[in-house]
């Protein structure tokens, strides 16, 4: 496969990815070429018969026509131990709330390989580590509470235990989850209060959607 092709390969897959639009100026920084190359592959994969779309304003540029839809991409074994040892190790240092999606998810990746390369998976996986520092644990009826509130945009009642080991009720709205070293934190909008919150998550011990 030619440098070339190998990269309409990946613009496609970019394309495929995306479900807003991108401009011509990000596509060529992120693949290192001019702008000019760029509208070139955009008439090539045009011509295959990929359905690309210019949209203007905000947001806008170049989009597939998001009733298209391609076959599911099948991952080299290479690709797969990345993900994979990624996946356990955010599984591992417990950064992630989700942690039954994510390995619901990894199950799919390994799945999808032949036998010899999930032997050539677990190859790769075995010699790539990651050193860090656990997060505290939380409550696993907690962490799926946190994961659909966060997807779904629903708001949780949570009984959270601050520095002093006091309890007290609150209502949130989920915003954003960020993962540290050595915590994950929850960051919400406390509805009762109408004030943002950085919450620990090893710190909530009660999460129900409301």
């Amino acid at each position: 496969m030619t440098s070339r092709q190998s990269r309409l390969f990946a613009l496609a897959e970019a394309m495929r990815a995306r479900k807003t639009g991108v401009t011509a100026e990000a596509l060529a920084e992120r693949f290192g070429v001019s702008v000019r190359t760029i509208y070139r592959d955009l008439d090539t994969l045009q011509d295959a018969g990929l359905p690309l779309l210019a949209e203007r304003g905000r947001g806008g540029g170049y989009a597939l026509d998001r009733d298209y839809t391609l076959p599911p991409v099948n991952f080299t074994a290479r690709e797969a131990a990345i993900l994979a040892a990624l996946g356990r190790w955010a599984d591992e240092m417990r950064f992630v709330p989700f942690v039954d999606t994510l390995r619901s998810a990894l199950d799919k990746v390994r799945g999808a390989l032949s036998a010899s390369d999930q032997r050539q998976l677990l190859g790769h996986v075995e010699t790539l580590s990651f050193i860090g520092v656990p997060a505290l644990p939380s409550a696993p009826e907690v962490r799926k509470a946190i994961e659909e509130a966060w997807f779904s945009g629903r708001a949780l009642q949570i009984t959270f235990v601050d520095r002093q080991h006091v309890e007290s009720g609150r209502r949130i709205q989920v915003r954003g989850i960020r993962m540290e070293r050595m915590e994950t934190t929850v960051m919400a909008h406390d509805l009762d209060k109408d004030e943002a919150r950085s919450l620990r998550l090893d710190r909530i011990t009660r999460a129900v959607l409301l």
